[in-house]
């Protein structure tokens, strides 16, 4: 799969990804993990994914994670000009646990307040799942508060809310570059 020396970059979704995405949808683990619909057809799936290509929406950049292969997604979502949702993807599930998460965080950031511009980036992950949670706090986001309750593999939980403005990502970039 991925080795830990494969460099990640996101580049614009591809016709070409869609069959990689919808064998996502195969993994049970995968998409309870990431709110998927399990089982959902694998017609409906590409349906979705090719839409989601050839129609994108102005208020949601979707890039494609790449390290050889398509490994993930970053998204920044929203409509405001300054401040975006980053959200985040990596799959299948047997990808998990490499540090590959992190890794497509920090990158939509990079993109967000590089690219895009933004002032701000704003996320949520459900308490129980931990290593979202982990994630986002390790890269300098700040918790802002609850947001809805959100059951998470069955259990009752909640959204945590973290953002972090340019001017936080800059002093927490450049701390963990001298850290190197």
């Amino acid at each position: 799969m991925t080795s830990p020396v494969e460099r990640v970059f996101l580049r614009s979704l591809e016709l070409a990804d869609v069959a990689t995405y919808v064998s996502w949808g195969r993994d049970r683990t995968f998409c309870e993990h990431a709110g998927w619909t399990v089982d959902r057809p694998a017609v409906e799936l590409e349906a979705h994914w090719r839409a989601l290509i050839e129609q994108p929406k102005p208020d949601h950049l979707r890039r494609a994670a790449v390290a050889g292969d398509v490994i993930g997604y970053v998204d920044l979502a929203g409509a405001e000009p300054d401040r975006r949702e980053l959200g985040y993807v990596v799959g299948p599930s047997d990808r998990w646990g490499r540090g590959l998460g992190g890794t497509l965080a920090r990158l939509g950031l990079e993109y967000g307040f590089d690219v895009l511009g933004l002032q701000e980036i704003w996320a949520e992950a459900v308490d129980a799942n931990r290593a979202s949670v982990r994630i986002l706090a390790s890269l300098g986001m700040t918790e802002t508060g609850r947001g809805q309750d959100e059951p998470f593999l069955g259990a009752s939980s909640h959204y945590r809310r973290f953002s972090i403005s340019r001017a936080r990502w800059i002093t927490v970039r450049v701390g963990s570059a001298r850290g190197r």
